[in-house]
């Protein structure tokens, strides 16, 4: 498994941040590739994706730990992949928010397409950074 993590400051509360995490139906504003977004239950979420001209369903679990304002997700349908978002409070009105990713190369390739190696280590590390960059701006106009 490959891993890598990212994180970002965004000028909200860290409960307007949290509320935004959690809001399923906004994902493909701020999720690349994600086309649409469902919650399944308390703790599923379905995604439609298209990422490299391939379209595909990928179901996620979802576990909270509310105090620690800690997100954790993994995939059970789709390329092996999972991680988490840690919100970390700077002061009243910043927060910092953490993702972390762990993912199967080969799989995600499989999936998805793209390139392989390095390369791909660097897409997904764009990919992430840039997801980070639009769930700021959501956040951020939500206040």
């Amino acid at each position: 498994m490959s891993r890598l993590v990212e994180q970002i400051d965004v000028d909200a509360p860290i409960q307007t941040a949290w509320d935004g995490l959690h809001r399923v139906e906004a994902y493909p504003r701020f999720l690349e590739g994600v086309r649409e977004a469902r919650p399944e239950g308390e703790t599923r979420a379905r995604l439609s994706t298209d990422m490299g001209g391939r379209t595909k369903e990928i179901q996620a679990e979802i576990t909270d730990r509310d105090q620690e304002h800690l997100m954790r997700w993994k995939t059970t349908s789709g390329p092996d992949m999972s991680g988490s978002f840690s919100l970390l409070p700077i002061d009243q009105e910043h927060t910092r928010v953490q993702a972390r990713v762990e993912y199967d190369p080969g799989t995600v390739k499989d999936t998805f397409g793209g390139p392989k190696g390095f390369a791909q280590v660097q897409a997904m590390e764009r990919l992430v950074r840039t997801d980070l960059e639009h769930f700021k701006q959501l956040v951020e106009e939500k206040r």
